[in-house]
């Protein structure tokens, strides 16, 4: 018998820590002449990933119930599609380039179509271990057919 999965559930605080917009404002560098070095995320997360993914692919479809991720493009480039769970409204489409970052949270129906070869980094509030991932993501219909 497998064990159950009890996820942490979303605090008021913890959503007035989030960024306002799917496009998160980097801070600025830190940079001498060793080279410099990009602030991304500074709060708890139990995940980092490393992501590739082939131009035309399709991830996401999907939603989490309690965790949240910021995703930053390390190369290629991401039309990323969004919308309150439970909504009928059309997706909102935001491209995402090499060097930014986007953030999604709970309760955000997602997908990812990928317009060239793409790797990125998820940093992710969860655990990224198959059990905990699945406990938490719930898979929808494709939020768009481009």
């Amino acid at each position: 018998m497998s064990e159950k999965i009890i996820l942490p559930p979303v605090t008021d605080e913890e959503r007035k820590s989030w960024p306002e917009d799917v496009i998160v404002a980097l801070l600025d560098a830190y940079k001498d002449d060793r080279g410099a070095i990009q602030p991304l995320v500074d709060m708890d997360m139990k995940s980092c990933v490393l992501i590739t993914s082939k131009k035309g692919a399709v991830r996401a479809n999907h939603y989490h119930t309690t965790d949240w991720h910021f995703c930053y493009v390390l190369e290629g480039e991401i039309d990323y599609y969004h919308r309150p769970t439970g909504s009928d409204q059309e997706p909102e489409k935001v491209r995402i380039k090499k060097g930014e970052m986007c953030f999604t949270p709970p309760m955000v129906d997602h997908q990812m179509i990928f317009l060239e070869e793409t790797t990125f980094l998820t940093l992710g509030r969860n655990s990224r271990s198959q059990a905990v991932y699945e406990a938490d993501v719930v898979r929808i219909p494709p939020l768009t057919s481009e």
